[in-house]
């Protein structure tokens, strides 16, 4: 999150932890309490930080009666590889000294953090998929600081670091050998998190009126309406919508253009979006599109690396870094439209985090920060995937954007995006199985083979994360339906609320966007 004080330090996990920390917690909300009465005379920010605390700290002690997350191997393997990745990403303002310094404690405290890993993992049940994906974590980040890390431009070869380097790669490399081993865990491990827990989340964490019972009726006739619509719109192609999409993905950038590309399109996003008054989009938070680094090459395929990370609200500078993939086979011109350019860039992520940098919430400014796992604060989740999700159906507005097998493609998105709401739901409600969520994903979904196990195995570690896109989306179509001739104050507003459930706002009427819009 780029608060200061931290960059040298791996989290504690040793057994006393769990008992230290559902104290800690305990004693905030008892330190919270009093204020909770007297919200209304605050400020709308100071209103919705005490609204955010409240849900963040009884979310967490439900997860530490549910689920510890000292009991899922992709926790260690996700926070020691991303507190070492975390320091060498762009850094606003970091000298070359305050990195060696960071780096060096985290990698001398790697065989502290994976000893601790071993000892609380041992006495868990584990679910096999959960194992295998943090041994495939954990050598990754053993093959890492072994080579790339060296590759990296302001890491310093000396003796000190080569040491702590090499202790950290064993210290990972044991791990992985645990957890194909002694660790490995088994197949029949419940991942369900129930209803109940479930309910807790969309309603006290998500902010959401209704639970999940009522979600899945609303996304199965989602998918279902959908699904129709697709097949009529199909016919003014005069073939299947499938082979619509199939003949948009055979149409490819040239490789030697492929970072030009994404520059046109997001460009030319921001362009419509502000020509047709729809939102005012960043303008003076940079985005710079660069190929992905040699040091992240390797790493990046086989960890939660993504291409475009929210710049840690701390410490956000003046623009963010978007990766662009340029290994194999490029993603076709329309993918890279719809999703790199505008979910991810321009109107999407990239001008949503701009504003949540000056939202008047500070925890808002915070809770969409991308962590190891996924999203700071599980709250952030409607607004921050509902936005992204929203806008790129906002650019349909814009007259000559998408082209119509574009906007088929769109529509397909959301019958996806439906389908996983649908997914996440009865995976968590007990009614599927992994196995059965996993042909769901295959049969109706349409997922590769190697996204599914990937995705499903997230989503039965994350309850409620999979659900918040296509929910996300419907509160943000809700929230603008009363102003539908405002769009662009609608959506400057909501964005200026930052990083908090989309719910949680609309019952208050918008209002105009503060002067300036994002910077």
């Amino acid at each position: 999150m780029g608060l200061p004080g931290h960059d040298h330090r791996l989290p504690p996990a040793g057994p006393e932890v769990e008992a230290q920390e559902r104290g800690a917690l305990e004693a905030l909300r008892a330190e919270l309490a009093p204020e909770l009465p007297g919200a209304a005379a605050l400020s709308a920010g100071e209103r919705l930080d005490l609204r955010l605390l409240d849900g963040q700290l009884r979310h967490l002690l439900a997860e530490l009666e549910r689920a510890p997350r000292w009991r899922n191997p992709a926790w260690y393997t996700g926070e020691a590889a991303f507190g070492i990745i975390s320091l060498l990403l762009p850094r606003p303002g970091g000298s070359p000294q305050e990195l060696r310094a960071a780096l060096l404690g985290r990698l001398n405290d790697l065989p502290r953090f994976f000893a601790e890993a071993a000892g609380q993992l041992g006495a868990a049940a584990l679910p096999a998929d959960w194992a295998f994906r943090a041994a495939q974590e954990a050598g990754a980040l053993a093959q890492f600081l072994g080579a790339e890390l060296w590759l990296h431009p302001d890491v310093p070869r000396d003796p000190e670091l080569v040491v702590a380097a090499k202790q950290g790669a064993e210290a990972a490399t044991h791990l992985a050998t645990l957890l194909r081993g002694p660790l490995a865990g088994r197949a029949d491990v419940p991942v369900a998190c129930g209803e109940a827990h479930l309910d807790f989340l969309m309603r006290e964490v998500h902010g959401l009126p209704f639970g999940p019972r009522e979600a899945l009726a609303r996304a199965e006739a989602a998918f279902g309406r959908l699904s129709a619509e697709l097949a009529e719109d199909a016919r003014a192609f005069g073939q299947d919508w499938r082979e619509v999409l199939r003949g948009l993905d055979a149409v490819r950038p040239d490789p030697e253009a492929l970072v030009a590309t994404y520059e046109h399109w997001h460009r030319e996003a921001l362009r419509a979006a502000e020509a047709c008054g729809l939102v005012t989009g960043a303008r003076d938070y940079a985005l710079s599109f660069v190929p992905m680094p040699a040091w992240a090459r390797e790493v990046s395929r086989e960890l939660y690396f993504l291409f475009y990370r929210s710049p840690a609200a701390g410490r956000a500078g003046t623009g963010s870094v978007y990766w662009v993939t340029q290994d194999g086979p490029p993603p076709s011109v329309s993918f890279i439209k719809l999703v790199h350019a505008v979910h991810h860039g321009s109107v999407g992520h990239h001008t949503q985090n701009a504003f949540a940098r000056q939202a008047p919430s500070r925890l808002a400014r915070l809770g969409g920060t991308d962590g190891a796992l996924g999203l700071v604060f599980l709250s952030s989740g409607t607004a921050v995937e509902g936005w992204a999700c929203y806008a790129e159906d906002l650019l349909l507005e814009a007259p000559g954007f998408y082209t119509p097998e574009e906007a088929l493609l769109l529509k397909s998105f959301e019958r996806r995006n439906a389908a996983c709401c649908i997914a996440d739901l009865r995976l968590h409600l007990g009614d599927w199985t992994l196995d059965g969520m996993r042909e769901y994903y295959r049969s109706e979904v349409g997922f590769p083979e190697a996204r599914i196990w990937a995705e499903s195995t997230r989503n039965s570690m994350l309850p409620a994360t999979r659900l918040m896109y296509w929910l996300g989306t419907e509160q943000i179509r809700a929230l603008r339906s009363g102003e539908a001739e405002r769009p662009r104050a609608v959506h400057d507003w909501l964005l200026a609320h930052g990083h908090a459930p989309v719910h949680w706002l609309i019952p208050t009427p918008p209002l105009p966007a503060p002067s300036g819009g994002p910077s």
